[in-house]
C-alpha cells in the first residue's frame, strides 16, 4: 500500500504540515508516527458528534457560516477543569435543592391558605390573594 492512500495522508491538516517540512524529513515518518502526530495536533473525526449542524447564512452582501457540535466529552480534564466541574456541579445541585425547597414551601403555603388556616392573625404575605386573582 502506498503512503498516499492511507486516510491520514488525506487530511488537509497533515498535508499542510508535511508540505512545510523538507521532503526527506516528511517521508521519514512511519504510518504509526503520522497517525500519532495527526491525533496530537488535533486531527479528529467530527462524525463522532451526536449533533453536527453546519450551514451558511447570506445577509445582504456577506455570507456567514455557523457550526454547532455537541456530544459526549471524551477529553481528559486538567486538574483545574476537574475542580471547576465539581464546583459547578455543587452549585447546580445547591440551586436545584434550593429551588425545590422554595417551590415545596410555596405549594404548602397555597394549600394552607386554600384550607383557610391562618398561622398569624391579621398577617398575610399576599401570595394567596395574588394566586386567586391571576390563576383562578
Amino acid at each position: 500500500m502506498s503512503q498516499e492512500s492511507h486516510p491520514v495522508h488525506q487530511s488537509l491538516l497533515m498535508k499542510r504540515l508535511l508540505n512545510k517540512m523538507p521532503e526527506d524529513v516528511a517521508e521519514s515518518f512511519s504510518e504509526e508516527q503520522l497517525i500519532a502526530l495527526n491525533k496530537a495536533i488535533g486531527g479528529r473525526s467530527w462524525a463522532r458528534h451526536k449533533l453536527d449542524l453546519r450551514g451558511t447564512v447570506n445577509i445582504w452582501r456577506s455570507s456567514f457560516y455557523f457550526v454547532i457540535l455537541a456530544g459526549k466529552n471524551r477529553r481528559e480534564l486538567s486538574r483545574l477543569e476537574e475542580h471547576l466541574s465539581r464546583a459547578t456541579m455543587a452549585l447546580m445541585l445547591t440551586l436545584f435543592v434550593t429551588f425545590c425547597t422554595l417551590f415545596g414551601l410555596l405549594v404548602l403555603y397555597l394549600i394552607k391558605s386554600a384550607l383557610g388556616i391562618n398561622l398569624f392573625e391579621d398577617f398575610s404575605l399576599g401570595i394567596w390573594s395574588w394566586f386567586k386573582q391571576n390563576v383562578f
